[in-house]
């Protein structure tokens, strides 16, 4: 295996916006949205502007920093060059707990799938899975690209069909708009949990959209990584806008919210509601497709991070080193047996590791986010003040980050509160320290991670 220092840059833009959607369109909506609906009926769809509104100005953050200083890598070195080394490691190692996990969640969620077909056990199944994703992320970044492509090209199809679909029983062959608005009136209306559902159901909202930020680790393996992050971040506000409030849209004009399982895809419902045949098929089929190009996702990310912490030191160096097909290779496999073997865990110790484990993830994305926005904070304070001009902004600063963190902030606070999620905090807020400690531990003993250079 020969060894080079640089990863491919083979990535052309048109990857790095699917693999961007693709990380927004996953099993969250076409099942996730059902707990949603739930907790706020038609009111849910506030709940989605929001929380798509927040994504968007993270987007936003993240590409006023690549654009002010590229070439500094993915998101982490953006928090490391804004708040100090103990930044970016902390952030480095929390996404890449979380992924590692995701793998394990998403095999697991596919083996399951796969149980009724193939008679083999879980771990099997997941194992196989693993094993394939692993493979198509060795080949080469060129073909994960293509395969990611591919996955979000076909949930991007399905739900444009569905909308379209819905709008035609909706406006020509259903029961029309005056049926529609009897619907409403009969089931309590547009709010018939009141406004406080609303945020009642961003925690279960605010997971489902997450993953945008994955193009700011795909863009560097691109030829003009800072352009193709303000190029998703631009992008992704709009398909947030267009994929699930339309979606939530057409579900709730076509089947009262009262009548959707929590736990149960709407869509189903919905297309089993109009009358589709074969509608539980389909979208199982891609719902299958959303939990592969999930881990396949998980994989992509993980090994990167790896990678870059490595750059860095923040972890060792043999994750720097990269095959003959320029993929960092150690990486890719480090991920997919660590991942595995939270798996393993599910088997051995289902109510004990794996349930610490899954829980203690629950909200380290959310820190993940709320150190972002603190990084761009604190960057784009030392960039005026040194009277840099600066080719993209967030609007309103430092109103609008400010904002967003403090929404970030409520949002744990949230979950703190919720008698179902606070375990999480609480286990995800351990992680966040032991990361901090570790890197603490690292300074002390005269290894840490070098600083950012602020005009890198």
């Amino acid at each position: 295996m020969a060894q080079t220092e640089s990863l491919d840059h083979s990535l052309k833009s048109r990857h790095v916006t699917m693999i961007s959607i693709g990380g927004i369109i996953g099993a969250g909506i076409f099942v996730g949205s059902s707990v949603a609906i739930h907790i706020a009926g038609p009111a849910v769809l506030a709940t989605y502007f929001l929380c798509g509104l927040l994504v968007f100005v993270i987007m936003r953050m993240l590409g006023e920093m690549a654009m002010a200083r590229p070439g500094v890598g993915s998101f982490t070195g953006y928090t490391s060059l804004g708040l100090g080394p103990w930044a970016g490691f902390t952030n480095a190692w929390l996404y890449s707990y979380f992924w590692i996990i995701t793998i394990a969640v998403e095999a697991i969620a596919g083996a399951n799938m796969l149980m009724p077909f193939i008679p083999l056990p879980m771990w099997a199944l997941a194992a196989l899975l693993i094993a394939a994703m692993t493979a198509v992320n060795l080949m080469s970044v060129k073909t994960y690209g293509e395969f990611e492509f591919w996955f979000a090209s076909l949930k991007v199809v399905t739900i444009i069909g569905f909308i379209s679909l819905g709008l035609g029983y909706v406006f020509g062959f259903g029961p029309g708009l005056a049926a529609l608005a009897h619907q409403f009136e009969q089931h309590g209306g547009f709010t018939p949990s009141g406004w406080s559902a609303v945020f009642l159901a961003i925690p279960t909202v605010i997971f489902s959209m997450m993953g945008s930020e994955v193009a700011t680790i795909a863009a560097v393996e691109t030829e003009d990584p800072a352009r193709n992050v303000v190029r998703a971040g631009r992008t992704v506000a709009l398909r947030i806008m267009f994929f699930y409030i339309g979606s939530i849209t057409v579900i709730q004009a076509i089947l009262p919210w009262d009548l959707v399982e929590s736990g149960k895809s709407p869509f189903v419902a919905a297309l089993g509601m109009i009358h589709i045949p074969g509608a539980e098929a389909l979208i199982g089929a891609v719902i299958f497709t959303a939990i592969i190009s999930c881990l396949n996702s998980a994989i992509y990310v993980t090994s990167r991070m790896l990678y870059e912490m490595g750059q860095r030191g923040d972890a060792p160096g043999l994750f720097t080193r990269v095959s003959s097909t320029k993929v960092p290779a150690g990486g890719i496999i480090f991920a997919s047996v660590l991942g595995f073997g939270v798996v393993l865990t599910s088997v051995l110790s289902p109510n004990g590791l794996f349930a610490f484990l899954v829980q203690s993830s629950g909200a380290t994305i959310l820190c993940v986010y709320l150190l972002i926005a603190f990084a761009q904070i604190q960057l784009r304070k030392r960039l005026e003040k040194s009277g840099e001009v600066l080719g993209v902004k967030v609007w309103l600063f430092p109103v609008v980050s400010y904002a967003a963190a403090i929404s970030i902030l409520a949002v744990l606070v949230m979950m703190l509160l919720s008698p179902d999620q606070y375990l999480e905090v609480l286990l995800s807020t351990g992680v966040f320290a032991a990361c901090v400690v570790a890197y603490w531990i690292r300074a002390r003993i005269g290894r840490a991670p070098v600083a950012l250079a602020e005009g890198a």
